[in-house]
């Protein structure tokens, strides 16, 4: 059985520390490098939730695409609810790596991943690393459709796609406009604009998709915007992932067993349709 230095550093190839952006918090967040490691859970959140789960699966190390602590802490007093998840990874032997933007730049990536579920053939990152010669790693991803869709029929194959949430899928633009380019990017996209106007994609598939620069993109050019739950754009990077891993496993004779977390931790839990779907204007 493997040593969890070894998987740390097996996974440090996939998704090297130094790719990540500078704000970021990625690696070992707990654990012992000389714990033996049989199984392994990914997941998105390293929520409680999410830790109760690994524990009652008995995972010896859970990777998750978010940060516990992005933005540093002074504690990790039970008091607080990361706090809390500290505790229960301690407690329970398990260690806890984190791959954030340095996954959402590699080859494959989590928009590998993205394009992957919805079918997608990719062309290309839509911002390339300027560090990678063969152009192949980037933020995001430039993808074709294998038979156009309109508007409303991409929007209809991502919400099928996609893991189900509360959200589903918010459409902006024509909704029987063609498609045959597509732009995707896991996580929160809107910062991403004007790369994708610089490509005269179709549309964009992203999250987060926020009023305001909604409003310019489409008084910019007639581009479509979909916006999906972030968690739904993330999660199939975890088995991405977790197939990653068991070839590794594989590899190198470590036999482990590798399990990729079903349970929803999207924050939304619920959704009120408009009682019209006639756009008549605000209420008086």
């Amino acid at each position: 059985m493997p040593r969890l230095s070894e998987v740390i550093a097996a996974l440090e190839t996939l998704w090297p520390a130094e790719r990540a952006e500078s704000w970021d918090a990625v690696g070992t967040v707990a654990g012992d490098p000389d714990q033996e490691v049989t199984r392994v859970l990914f997941a998105v959140d390293p929520v409680q939730e999410i830790v109760d789960e690994a524990v009652k699966l008995g995972a010896d190390l859970l990777v998750t695409h978010h940060p516990l602590y992005l933005r540093g802490t002074t504690t990790v007093a039970a008091t607080h609810f990361k706090g809390r998840v500290v505790h229960t990874l301690i407690k329970n032997d398990i260690a806890l790596h984190v791959a954030h933007t340095n996954a959402d730049t590699a080859d494959p990536g989590v928009s590998d991943a993205l394009a992957g579920a919805l079918d997608l053939r990719v062309t290309g990152p839509l911002v390339p690393d300027p560090t990678d010669p063969e152009g192949r790693r980037g933020l995001g991803r430039l993808c074709a459709l294998d038979h156009p869709l309109t508007v409303r029929e991409f929007a209809a194959r991502a919400a099928e796609r996609l893991p189900a949430t509360a959200q589903g899928i918010r459409v902006a633009g024509d909704p029987e406009a063609p498609v045959r380019t597509v732009a995707v990017s896991g996580g929160s996209g809107d910062s991403l604009f004007d790369h994708v106007r610089a490509a005269g994609v179709d549309a964009f598939l992203t999250a987060d998709l926020r009023h305001h620069p909604v409003s310019e993109a489409r008084a910019h050019s007639p581009l479509a915007l979909l916006d999906a739950a972030h968690w739904a754009t993330e999660w199939p990077w975890c088995e991405l992932a977790a197939s990653q891993l068991d070839e590794i496993s594989d590899r190198h004779g470590w036999d482990l067993r590798v399990h990729v977390s079903k349970t929803v931790t999207d924050p939304w839990t619920a959704h009120a349709a408009s009682a019209t779907s006639d756009p008549l204007g605000a209420p008086n």
